[in-house]
């Protein structure tokens, strides 16, 4: 990997912040240094990571969260993940130049929001571009909000209210045909476990209060289809439940299968393919099911363990392939400074996914 702008020194995270949208073009170029990574970052100016990817107008457009310096100290809940602003990058074709579209949106500029924008995802309809994003409010809950934009890589102006009937973190947009549906949930420091009935528990504030017990039904992430305006929800949120190969519900202590973050979902031969982390056990496993709205049955990994605490994915078509975007840690070696990379993935005659490893 080549770049023109030096490195941020690698400490453990302090914010970055443009007043204006400021393209950064960067070369992706093969690293002639012998690496144990399989994939090269794509991004080495600035720290990024959660990367959802979408093809807008023939290009690659990339919308991941913005991982920064910062003296928070590490918790289980996540606060040392103090991300404050979000960057949108694009490419033309896989392995050419990723451009830096620059702020594509900040913190200050949200009104509902207190801290920690986390993971974001975005989707188009009718020329409007919607940036998805989940931070926390004035009260430290998590709550996901929507930014609207005429321009892919914005800036986008966000809403003054977060949408109304969401909870936790980490949504994604998927659009089947003229459908338009909003995914998201997260374990831990995403907060769902806060929920019962989706409504706010009261006294949980733990990373573990309200997780169920090891023998019981695992949470679940939700959906549910978005309105006209892509600004609110047009349904009540559904549990996207998860089934082992007997019918039954992945059970909560299934910790190598079970749901904790990262809900995705992408649609290949008809079938809906919803692909999340594990978290714990560091594994993107996915499922597959007849219907959007489930019931999905697990199917194996898409991706084994990276060099990092977490992981964080999108599955994307460009030009009859098919692409995996995920992150890891090969510039930092600190789980809270992490670079986005991509591969080529591939779907196996029978409908399952092939399994890629990110380390030689």
């Amino acid at each position: 990997m080549r770049q023109s702008i030096p490195y941020f020194s690698i400490l453990l995270l302090a914010g970055l912040a443009c007043s204006q949208p400021k393209e950064v073009v960067q070369t992706v170029e093969a690293d002639s240094t012998v690496s144990k990574f399989a994939h090269a970052p794509l991004v080495e100016h600035i720290y990024t990571a959660d990367p959802s990817a979408h093809v807008f107008g023939g290009k690659i457009y990339i919308y991941p969260s913005h991982d920064i310096e910062t003296e928070v100290a590490q918790d289980d809940m996540g606060s040392h993940f103090d991300m404050k602003d979000y960057h949108v990058f694009s490419m033309e074709s896989p392995g050419g130049t990723v451009t830096d579209h620059g702020v594509a949106l900040k913190l200050e500029n949200v009104p509902w929001a207190g801290r920690q924008l986390w993971a974001p995802d975005a989707a188009e309809k009718d020329g409007k571009y919607y940036l998805y994003f989940p931070a926390k409010d004035k009260q430290d809950i998590f709550k996901i909000g929507v930014a609207v934009s005429d321009r892919p890589e914005g800036p986008f102006k966000a809403e003054l209210e977060p949408i109304k009937g969401t909870f936790s973190m980490d949504p994604s947009a998927f659009q089947d045909g003229a459908e338009y549906y909003l995914l998201w949930g997260g374990i831990w420091g995403g907060q769902l476990q806060w929920y019962e009935d989706q409504k706010l528990v009261a006294g949980r504030k733990g990373p573990t209060d309200g997780i169920p017990a090891p023998e019981e039904k695992a949470l679940m992430p939700y959906i549910a289809k978005l309105g006209a305006t892509m600004t609110e929800l047009a349904e009540k949120p559904r549990e996207l439940l998860i089934l082992d190969e007997n019918g039954e519900p992945i059970k909560a202590g299934d910790n190598a299968r079970r749901f904790f973050e990262a809900a995705w979902m992408h649609k290949y031969n008809g079938k809906y393919y919803l692909s999340y982390s594990t978290g714990d056990t560091h594994f993107i496993a996915y499922a597959i099911s007849d219907n959007p709205y489930g019931p999905f049955t697990y199917q194996g990994n898409v991706l084994e363990p990276v060099e990092g605490w977490t992981n964080h994915h999108s599955i994307v078509e460009f030009q009859g392939k098919w692409y995996l975007f995920y992150h890891d840690t090969q510039l930092s070696g600190q789980t809270p400074l992490r670079n986005i990379k991509m591969t080529e993935l591939t779907h196996l005659p029978d409908g399952k996914i092939q399994t890629i490893n990110p380390m030689k």
